[in-house]
Formats: C-alpha cells, structure tokens, sequence
C-alpha cells in the first residue's frame, strides 16, 4: 500500500506562482512515477506532469515552460513548481503514484485558487 499527502495549495493571485509537495509513505519502494493532475469544476481530471524515478518529466502543453516537476527519492516526495498561473487553473491538484505491481494510487488533493 502507499499513502500520499499533497501541501501547497491556497489561494494565490494570477501571474503568481506555487509549489506543491506530495509526500508518499508505506510500500514506496513500489513506486515507479509521480504524477501531478488536476480537476476543475465540472471538467474531467487532467494531466499536469509526471515525472519518472530517475526523473525524467512530461508536461502537459498547457504549462509547459510554466511549471517544474522534481523528486527528491530519498525524502519520498514529488513537487510541482507552478508560475505565471491563471484563474483558469484553478483546481484540485492530486498526486498520482504509479506502482509496479499494485496499480496506482491517489493523494486525497489540494485546492489551488487563482484569483486577485
């Protein structure tokens, strides 16, 4: 089993920026890549970054060049560094862990608004 925690959210104002952690815990040996996706009102749950354990990273074209993901292996935990945001990426961004033998798992989400 693996457990997430994400931390980070809150309200921050358009053109600013945030940093989200995700801490995982329990089996994390199991896990192969991190991912970061989130959910707006009404709107499917998407793709924001994923990054792999020797940390290659894929982003969604919509913040390409605005966010960063990272890991720290030893700390068992993932960031996403967000700048420039926009009111329209105001959301619930979950953590995403994707295991190798037990299917994946989910963080329980942290709201982020933007707004001024």
């Amino acid at each position: 089993q693996v457990q997430l925690v994400e931390a980070g959210g809150g309200l921050v104002q358009p053109g600013g920026s945030l940093r989200l952690s995700c801490a995982a815990s329990g089996s994390t040996f199991n896990i192969n890549v991190m991912g970061w996706y989130r959910q707006a009102p009404g709107k499917q749950r998407e793709l924001v970054a994923r990054i792999t354990k020797s940390g290659r990273t894929n982003y969604a074209d919509s913040v390409k060049g605005r966010c960063t993901s990272s890991r720290e292996n030893a700390k068992n935990t993932v960031y996403l560094e967000m700048h420039s945001l926009k009111p329209e990426e105001k959301a619930v961004y979950y953590c995403k862990a994707e295991t190798m033998a037990w299917g994946n798992y989910w963080g329980q989400g942290t709201q982020v608004t933007v707004s001024s």
